[in-house]
């Protein structure tokens, strides 16, 4: 089974599952949904097994399941994908979410009709670009997925999000293409410094060029600011909140919790790697920029009164976190940062997906349309309180182990700038704390009789056409009757969704071990090419005994 084509596999069934479900007939368009799920899980397990016979933990190959065919030869282009233990990891991560996503949205558009469907068949054609993206090992190819993912999700926000859904998938798009175009330029640049030939864009043919100078300089900053824009780093984030707040939380789940990661991703497979030199050089810079965001995103966080945005807000800094445990370069520091690139997925899945679910049953995303909930929905409340917990890395889950291994890798090498971060854990508690109160503990809101105005005082609904997430043709929005309607707790199919989020948040605190074992071959190998000496183990014993790990 060893030379099985997995990666394509993996990336073909999904593909081939989203183009049936497309065409479904109109009056099976019921069949949209099933159909959507099980190709997630048939490609969750087809991932599984290549993972258990393929991959092996420990290896010294830079890549493993390395597929490689020719492309376009004149150009130098392959189609060349291999994995090492930091794509895998976000592979699997996106395997995982990909389903719990769709059966979240099981209820998002009215059954049958074009528009089901079409729903259903954009998020599932998700996944063969998140997986091309995190396995391509031809700069070239990787830049066609980077790209090529822009579609299906400016679609998702574009038709299928709120009422201004236009405007947040048009500012989305142009951030994003005018970070690919920069990058674009910096990928011609690197083929012109390359060896050329018909594989003259492979990672490996590339790596260890020594360009040096200004021009390794003018082509790092060329990736990185396209990686920066999607991370999102602070200046180039404010395409994110609203993004969110116009994407239905499926919709958002996967665009903060998977395809953000192609970001941080980046940074590490091609700006270190490929750029060490230039790295070193940007680091100053780099880490500034890490430590405003933490600091940015943790403030307006508190002070947020979307909750959509409010989750948004807390991913700028917790992606800052990622980017300065990158450029620490520390084994420790960068084991925590990929390892926080899995945790902060799950994290933020946990708070989408339940920041849905209340949704759904108020019509509102302003925290101040919900208050007391805690008695009426307690499993909700305890799936809410996990994955806000998670987002301030209690220990005992998982975000604390990458969290505590970033920090501690951190210090040595960027004291200042950690003393610094620290603060943004301390607002966590804040923003995570408040936003819980507010919702499950604090008082309801008052019902206003007439309906909601636009002049709205505590408590009163807001109308329709002021929610930023409503589609007049879908959701009716908040109203007396929605206010003042029962409350009810977590379904069948809500705990489903949950379920596994809250699983691998708990596990992988407690177990982090397998995963770190995964990941710590890359992150050697990512130091060694930078030119850093590090001997420290990239787990130190403290987080081994915290977490209940014996790595």
């Amino acid at each position: 089974m060893d030379n099985l084509p997995w990666l394509t596999l993996l990336m073909a069934v999904p593909a081939v599952g989203a183009l049936v479900v497309a065409v479904l007939p109109s009056r099976s368009a019921l069949l949209a949904r099933p159909i959507a799920l099980g190709v997630a899980l048939l490609t969750l397990v087809i991932g599984i097994a290549a993972t258990a016979t393929s991959f092996t933990r420990g290896s010294s190959e830079q890549f493993q399941m390395v597929e490689r065919h020719e492309w376009i030869p004149q150009l130098g282009v392959s189609y060349a994908l291999g994995v090492d233990g930091i794509s895998l990891a976000l592979i699997l991560m996106a395997l995982v979410l990909v389903p719990v996503c769709i059966l979240a949205a099981w209820d998002d558009v009215p059954e049958g009709g074009t528009w089901h469907k079409g729903y259903f068949a954009l998020l599932l054609s998700l996944l063969p670009f998140m997986v091309g993206v995190f396995a391509a090992i031809d700069v070239f190819l990787f830049y066609v997925f980077f790209e090529a993912m822009l579609i299906p999700v400016y679609f998702l926000i574009g038709m299928y999000g709120g009422a201004r859904r236009q405007a947040a998938a048009m500012k989305f798009l142009l951030f994003s293409l005018a970070g690919g175009l920069i990058m674009l330029v910096g990928v011609i640049a690197l083929y012109l410094q390359g060896p050329g030939g018909d594989d003259g864009f492979l990672v490996e043919r590339l790596t260890g060029l020594e360009i040096g100078g200004a021009t390794e300089r003018w082509i790092f900053i060329a990736f990185f600011i396209a990686f920066a824009v999607k991370a999102p780093m602070w200046p180039v984030h404010t395409w994110l909140p609203d993004a969110a707040a116009a994407s239905r939380p499926a919709v958002a789940t996967l665009l903060v919790g998977v395809l953000d990661k192609v970001g941080t991703y980046g940074m590490i497979r091609f700006c270190l790697q490929l750029f060490p030199e230039a790295s070193q050089w940007a680091t100053p810079v780099v880490v500034t920029l890490a430590v405003f965001s933490i600091l940015y995103g943790a403030i307006l966080a508190i002070g947020e009164p979307d909750i959509m945005r409010l989750i948004a807000f807390t991913s700028v800094s917790h992606f800052g976190f990622i980017v300065l445990g990158i450029f620490a370069f520390t084994s420790v520091a960068q084991s925590g940062a990929n390892f926080y690139m899995v945790n902060h997925g799950f994290a933020t899945a946990g708070l989408f997906l339940v920041a849905g679910m209340l949704i759904a049953r108020r019509g509102s995303q302003r925290i101040d349309d919900y208050g007391g909930w805690q008695r009426a929905t307690p499993w909700l409340a305890g799936a809410f309180l996990v994955a806000g917990l998670a987002t301030l890395s209690l220990p005992g889950l998982s975000t604390f182990v990458s969290e505590f291994l970033v920090i501690a890798g951190s210090w040595s090498t960027q004291p200042v700038a950690t003393a610094f971060a620290v603060w943004g854990v301390v607002l966590a508690a804040i923003y995570v704390l408040l936003m819980y109160k507010r919702i499950f503990t604090g008082p309801p809101p008052v019902v206003d009789p007439e309906g909601a105005g636009t002049d709205r005082g505590e408590g009163e609904a807001p109308a329709a056409a002021e929610l930023p997430y409503v589609r007049a043709d879908l959701d009716e929005g908040v109203t007396p009757a929605r206010l003042t309607a029962p409350l009810r707790d977590l379904g069948w199919r809500e705990k489903a969704v949950v379920a596994p989020v809250v699983v691998a948040l708990v596990v992988l605190g407690f177990f982090p071990g397998p995963v770190l074992d995964t990941l710590d071959p890359a992150v050697e190998r990512t130091l060694q090419i930078v030119g850093v000496s590090d001997p420290a183990p990239s787990v130190p014993a403290d987080a081994g005994s915290t977490s209940g790990s014996d790595h």
